[in-house]
């Protein structure tokens, strides 16, 4: 068992125990520490060339989460105000002891055409989420 007294900022980071009891030595799956203030990330939306869509008849979104804290964010998306599945990502932790984020969503070409709005949401526990929405009728070819 890690027990830190007095924690301080530079103690944030991700900690694991190994057992050497019986070989072979193996670590757990670690514990992130954070350690600061609640800052909510600036989302940024970007979407794939036109090439895509044509080539592959597939749309990529992808929802860059910047300087958020603590780790434990969540980013989600939205197309038309319907919950669309993504996969989940990690915080890395910046050199500021901030974290970033990124999700990428892919669309079929059927879906692009019919969506009006694509939203990303970053939540964290009961604080207000963060959102950005790209409006379709905003991109240009």
């Amino acid at each position: 068992m890690l027990k830190i007294s007095g924690v301080l900022a530079e103690d944030a980071g991700d900690y694991y125990c190994q057992q050497h009891a019986y070989s072979p030595y193996t670590f757990g799956g670690g514990t992130r520490l954070d350690v600061g203030s609640n800052i909510r990330p600036a989302l940024t939306v970007l979407l794939s060339s036109n090439a895509e869509l044509t080539s592959k008849g597939t749309a990529t979104l992808i929802c860059i989460a910047n300087r958020g804290f603590p780790s434990d964010w969540t980013l989600s998306w939205k197309v038309d105000g319907q919950g669309k599945t993504s996969a989940p990502g990690r915080g890395v932790m910046e050199k500021d002891g901030l974290y970033s984020w990124s999700s990428t969503l892919t669309l079929t070409a059927d879906e692009w055409a019919k969506a009006a709005s694509l939203t990303c949401e970053a939540s964290q526990g009961s604080q207000s989420p963060v959102t950005q929405t790209l409006r379709k009728a905003d991109c240009t070819e």
